[in-house]
């Protein structure tokens, strides 16, 4: 049996991101996988949710690239620009790979950020 003193101490953070982080967004991913299953790919529905989700993924990026805060804002411009460039190119060449276009993408910025660091 578990004391007082575990819960006030150690324990308490983890069961309290489970509680609070875990478990409600785990409820609704579990009801759109239910519920996934019914829509039909390329209905209107999924095309708009589609183009909002990346629309406002775009905008983040925009964000992130146009007014940065903490160490990438000692980044210049043409070098935030330069490596979002350089992570499309990758992603056309290397045939759609996300996850190779953000690697890329990545270390380019780390590498600019390492070029311009004081």
């Amino acid at each position: 049996m578990m004391q007082l003193d575990q819960w006030s101490g150690g324990l308490w953070p983890y069961v309290a991101l489970v509680l609070f982080g875990f478990l409600p967004s785990e409820v609704w991913r579990m009801l759109s996988v239910f519920i996934g299953r019914k829509i039909n790919e390329d209905s209107p529905l999924l095309e708009w949710v589609r183009a909002v989700s990346t629309a406002l993924l775009a905008g983040v990026v925009a964000n992130i690239i146009l007014t940065p805060s903490g160490a990438l804002a000692t980044v210049p411009l043409f070098a935030r620009l330069g490596a979002m460039a350089f992570g499309l190119g990758v992603y056309a060449i290397i045939g759609k790979s996300v996850i190779g276009a953000v690697l890329a993408g990545e270390a380019a910025i780390i590498f600019f950020a390492w070029w311009f660091s004081p």
